[in-house]
């Protein structure tokens, strides 16, 4: 939900301008400050960002969102596998038009995947069916050292130019059998029957894969062995954050109606996460509605999202743990900002907020990416965040 300041708004952000009682209640009841989630020479992804929230060291357990991706939907990769992300994207001529297909619904999707699986899967190419426009890759014997570009980043950009590259001689296989991949899915996918429905309902068709984010099952440590908690959960619509739970050892939960877009079942969410805190020590909740809105470019939505956050899981989580016995520790931030002027993710500090009952406040009293500079921590890194928040 980070941005940055937008003329629309009176110069302000969607943070600033959006009406959030609670969340800035909780900054004024407790300390805030900066975090760096994005290391230095790592791109600001979501599955870099959420792992540097969770303390992760990015450099010692990276290995791309295509494994964590992999772990929430229960492929097991062996030695020698490699994983990518595989959007389904919608290409209008030579152009990239979006990386999402206009939102494709999973079960559009999932028929083109199997379609995929049967006229150009293999005893070394599988493909996955994930969530959404979001789908998984599996190359026996992939050479990792690709230079793949997100699609999220180039909206409205020549696809060509943008097309899987080697960094050293040894991946010029993998990158030359990727690209032949993502050409012959646009020759195989443009007269598909769920993309001739979408097209006469004036939807975007799905008529394009497109493989980016490669890598090895990583070695990360659970949770539990980095910081001693004995049990916790994550709740997401997302597979990539439902991986990285899995690789940290937290229990998967799924909510019904919870979409990853701004339609999603916020309520479900926070009582879920209200059930799981009665039985876990540390809940981690993910939204990821704000984040599509910036991508999308859509002020209002963002706004939209932003206050539904606030009144629709933020309110509920924290008027139902103010009255528990046993006091509840709340922190608030984004893992990056998606500013809507660019439609992509940036590596700027994201603001953060931490909440423990009776313990002294900080003299900021709203929460957004500039107030915040004015709080206690400055700019955390590394594993700072995480360290303060689970701090007794």
């Amino acid at each position: 939900m980070a941005d940055e300041p937008i003329e629309a708004l009176g110069g302000k952000t969607p943070m600033q301008y959006a009406k959030t009682p609670y969340m800035d209640k909780l900054a004024e009841l407790g300390v805030t400050g900066l975090m760096k989630t994005v290391a230095d020479g790592f791109h600001p992804g979501s599955e870099v960002a959420n792992m540097a929230v969770l303390g992760y060291d990015l450099p010692t357990v990276y290995e791309g969102r295509g494994v964590l991706e992999a772990a929430s939907i229960g492929v097991a990769l062996q030695p020698g596998e490699m994983a990518m992300r595989c959007n389904l994207i919608c290409v209008e001529g030579d152009i990239l038009k979006n990386h999402s297909s206009g939102h494709i619904s999973t079960e559009e999707a999932d028929e083109l995947i199997q379609y995929l699986n049967e006229r150009l899967g293999s005893d070394r190419v599988k493909f996955y069916t994930g969530v959404s426009y979001r789908h998984l890759l599996v190359i026996k014997g992939g050479d990792k050292r690709l230079d793949c570009t997100p699609p999220h980043d180039v909206p409205l950009h020549p696809f060509r130019p943008l097309l899987i590259k080697p960094e050293v001689p040894e991946a010029r296989e993998t990158a030359d059998l990727l690209n032949e991949l993502i050409l012959q899915s646009q020759d195989i996918l443009k007269d598909h029957p769920v993309n001739l429905k979408r097209m006469a309902a004036g939807k975007d068709p799905a008529n394009s894969i497109w493989p980016w984010s490669p890598g090895y099952r990583p070695a990360m440590r659970t949770m539990r062995e980095m910081y001693g908690f004995e049990k916790g959960a994550v709740i997401s619509a997302v597979d990539l954050i439902r991986g990285i739970g899995v690789y940290a050892g937290l229990e998967v939960l799924h909510v019904e109606g919870a979409t990853g877009l701004y339609d999603t079942n916020y309520e479900g969410k926070a009582h879920a996460a209200l059930e799981a805190l009665k039985t876990n020590d540390f809940v981690y909740l993910h939204i990821e509605a704000s984040d599509e809105a910036g991508h999308e470019g859509d002020v209002d939505l963002k706004l939209k999202t932003i206050e539904n956050l606030d009144n629709r899981a933020v309110r509920i989580i924290y008027e139902e743990t103010r009255t528990w016995d046993e006091p509840v520790a709340i922190a608030i931030l984004p893992d990056h900002p998606t500013p809507c002027a660019i439609r992509t993710h940036t590596n700027t500090p994201i603001p953060f907020l931490i909440y423990k009952p009776g313990e002294q406040p900080d003299s900021v009293t709203t929460f957004d990416e500039f107030s915040v500079a004015n709080g206690k921590y400055g700019i955390l890194e590394k594993d700072q965040f995480i360290k303060e928040f689970l701090n007794d």
